[in-house]
């Protein structure tokens, strides 16, 4: 990509739709961020076990296996505005509701998996409505840069959230970073509300529905090789490869004997490394094939996930984790761009709801498995065995992904 090009993918920051939209995001993932960091230190500061970790993952990706593509009918029948206003405000209460148990001293771990299930459901419902706004403020031909500068807002809340995490742990403790997190879905829910015009992206809106539109739209996507291949290596990434961040306070933990400090640095150096992906991609040529980048890095990832279980020592955890967050943002990023911008602009949140589908609901069942492992093998060795299946799985997928034709 070159200088000038670069300049124009930056200048989209600068555009009030665009640029607002970024700065209400970046808040509100640095929000979620702090929370991340913060829920599963705070299950095994109440004595849960590793497997427990595990459920509370999978209680917040799982409902994206029943209901997210309900989501991307949603995103393109109904009003995004109100899909996002409604269901970011139920996601709200329910870090709202964890600052109240941790102040009353009520807290236990089966309350903090049950709001992780509720914050699933609506991130389900509402996530395709929300990953369908970049394409719809700005030009097809700026959707690649648009979706890589918004996983740059993503991965630097992966850095700053964290960082504040670690700070208001060792000093307020957890009751501060849901607090943050709580606060922090304000400016996006109004921001959503004024960006998107009403009836924005409801193509469809005047016909009745069809249940069987829903499962007919799904497979013509999914029948498309150039298309299912980017799917399939999305939920291979996630199934093995992701559970490096959900799993990584155990290892920081039991492994390293660290602290809520050492497990904040850990997840930001993650974040680091996805923001320098998405950064990367800002000079890569719109042209350029993006299944070469989503599958290379694919394979790249399980190749880190396996030397993260070899590492002996804690803070080559960070460095290990910069060079994974770049081969997850690339891969990730790459096969969305692959994804929005050869299909139709009406199944463009349904299309989104597979991507969704593909990576959350990887992450769910990959961290109810991982779990399972990692209390019969220790945690190591379970991430040992999911590298190595990854690199794998990869090699096959990416074989035969790579002879496929763009569709017309």
């Amino acid at each position: 990509m070159s200088d000038t090009t670069f300049g124009e993918s930056i200048s989209l920051l600068w555009t009030r739709h665009f640029g607002t939209f970024w700065f209400a995001s970046l808040l509100s993932n640095i929000g979620t961020w702090a929370q991340q960091v913060a829920q599963p230190w705070l299950l095994l500061s109440l004595g849960a076990s590793s497997f427990l970790i595990g459920v509370d993952a999978f209680a917040l990706s799982a409902p994206v296996l029943l209901l997210t593509l309900v989501g991307g009918v949603l995103a393109d029948r109904a009003d995004r505005r109100q899909v996002i206003a409604k269901f970011q405000s139920i996601q709200m209460l329910c870090p709202t509701l964890l600052v109240v148990l941790l102040l009353v001293g009520m807290v236990r771990p089966w309350m903090v998996i049950v709001l992780s299930l509720v914050v699933g459901i609506t991130d389900a419902l509402s996530m395709p409505s929300f990953q369908s706004i970049v394409p719809s403020i700005v030009e097809r031909k700026q959707i690649a840069s648009g979706l890589a500068l918004n996983s740059t807002q993503f991965n630097l809340s992966r850095i700053l959230g964290p960082a504040i995490a670690g700070i208001l742990l060792v000093s307020v403790g957890a009751v501060g970073c849901f607090a943050v997190s709580a606060v922090s879905y304000v400016p996006f829910i109004v921001v959503a509300l004024w960006i998107l015009p009403r009836q924005a992206a409801t193509p469809t809106a005047d016909r009745p529905y069809d249940h069987h539109h829903l499962f007919a739209n799904v497979l013509k996507i999914a029948r498309v090789p150039y298309l299912r291949g980017a799917l399939v290596t999305v939920f291979l990434t996630s199934l093995l490869c992701a559970q490096i961040v959900t799993f990584s306070p155990v290892l920081v933990k039991d492994a390293f004997h660290g602290d809520a400090g050492h497990f904040s640095i850990a997840v930001g150096a993650f974040g680091v490394g996805g923001l320098l992906g998405a950064i990367m991609l800002l000079f890569i040529d719109i042209n350029h094939d993006r299944r070469r980048l989503t599958s290379w890095f694919a394979g790249a990832y399980g190749v880190v996930l396996g030397l993260v279980a070899l590492n002996p020592w804690f803070w080559g955890l960070p460095a290990l984790l910069v060079v994974a967050g770049i081969a997850m943002s690339v891969s990730n990023i790459s096969a969305n761009t692959l994804l929005q911008a050869n299909t139709p602009s009406q199944l463009r949140g349904e299309t989104v709801s597979l991507y969704m589908l593909a990576m959350r609901g990887g992450l769910s069942i990959g961290s109810l498995l991982t779990g399972v492992s990692v209390s019969l093998l220790g945690v190591r060795h379970a991430l040992l065995i999911n590298g190595a299946l990854a690199v794998a799985a990869q090699v096959v997928v990416g074989r035969e992904w790579l002879h496929s034709t763009r569709p017309e």
